[in-house]
């Protein structure tokens, strides 16, 4: 196969894990005689240093011409002024609703290696294999914002929250469609005693399941009773589809099932494109840029490693490829090859880059993955 993939790096430990996750597909390209074509270009921090916004319309226009983009992260403390008009964050969001991405998808799973690194006890991890599909373009991230001045000197900020039925029906759509293809089962999570675009989340997402899946197993639950049974009962939840807000928050909370936020991947995905064989999509960890981190050597690039296997799958087709990247991560977790944020007290540190070798080493060697 012949592909072209944007990497954009980012800011903090963005590139330092972005590099371990294009060694490990050069290995694949390697192995499997693909061609993948990479090609680098700034989002976030770095962009807004580098040409004043942090989403140059050189990088969007590389994106929108590649089959997938693979990104590290973006922000960090010199450009957090809360005044600041232009800031690191808004290129990502730009970038999403630009590419038409709603769908995000965030894969919890739990290595029994990695269970001692979770703050929760053994015995409530046995079995949690869940996936997040937050919805990516709407809702209180994108709705219209205002700050005013009171007359008694005051200030008024207002961020509004709206969703369309079609935004929800598309989303729901896409995580109806992955439950079906795991254990048939889709948990919505809402705030609808309060919220009347939760409301409408719930009768939408009730129709449309009713009307298209008959096959899927329903039920509603309230984002803070969900938020208490990620930790009380985590392995009950297959599949989870959500708003933005409340996926973000909720995906934060249950990167400490799999003991840290650096070993979980993400794709954002939007609908396939008229007349091409691949599927466009985003992929990225879900951590942060971690400025405290950045230029250490100790970032977890397993998150990465594992985003570059979803890009694999989802927007190129290569499952047994994605696969392998897969059990390779598997094999040097069991192995203990690991950064300090997941390696456990008293055991060895690595760094970064060798996490990211171990990988490619195990993908070069092991027999192909069962798919």
């Amino acid at each position: 196969m012949n592909a072209t993939i944007a990497v954009l790096p980012g800011d903090g430990i963005g590139p330092e894990v972005t590099a371990e996750a294009t060694r490990a597909l050069r290995a694949v390209a390697d192995r499997w005689d693909h061609r993948f074509e990479l090609r680098e270009a700034p989002l976030g921090g770095c962009a807004i240093d580098a040409a004043g916004t942090p989403l140059p319309e050189s990088t969007l226009e590389l994106c929108r011409a590649a089959d997938a983009v693979l990104l590290g992260a973006v922000g960090g403390p010199r450009w957090d002024d809360p005044a600041a008009r232009v800031r690191p964050e808004q290129g990502l969001l730009g970038l999403r609703k630009a590419l038409g991405l709603y769908a995000n998808l965030r894969p919890v799973r739990v290595h029994p290696a990695l269970r001692a690194a979770s703050p929760l006890r053994p015995e409530r991890l046995e079995g949690v294999d869940l996936l997040v599909v937050r919805e990516l373009t709407g809702g209180i991230y994108f709705g219209d914002k205002r700050r005013e001045r009171l007359p008694d000197g005051g200030e008024r900020a207002t961020d509004v929250c709206a969703y369309e039925t079609a935004e929800i029906e598309r989303v729901v759509r896409a995580a109806a469609t992955l439950a079906t293809g795991r254990r048939g089962r889709l948990t919505s999570v809402d705030k609808a005693n309060v919220l009347e675009t939760s409301r409408l989340w719930r009768a939408v997402t009730r129709r449309v399941i009713a009307d298209e899946f008959p096959d899927i197993t329903l039920e509603h639950v309230l984002v803070d009773a969900c938020a208490m049974h990620l930790l009380r009962r985590p392995a009950d939840f297959d599949v989870i589809v959500t708003e933005n807000m409340f996926g973000d928050i909720l995906t934060d909370e249950a990167s400490m099932l799999a003991g840290s936020i650096g070993v979980l991947p993400s794709a954002s995905l939007g609908d396939p494109v008229p007349g091409r064989d691949t599927r466009p999509g985003l992929y990225e960890p879900i951590h942060g840029s971690a400025p405290d981190l950045a230029g250490r050597g100790e970032a977890n690039p397993l998150g990465a490693i594992l985003s570059a296997a979803m890009l694999l799958r989802h927007s190129l087709g290569l499952v047994r490829e994605a696969a392998a990247i897969e059990a390779a991560v598997a094999a040097v977790i069991e192995d203990g090859i690991l950064t300090g944020d997941v390696a456990g007290a008293g055991a060895p540190v690595h760094r970064t880059e060798e996490v990211g070798a171990a990988v490619v080493g195990k993908l070069t060697a092991v027999k192909e993955a069962h798919v």
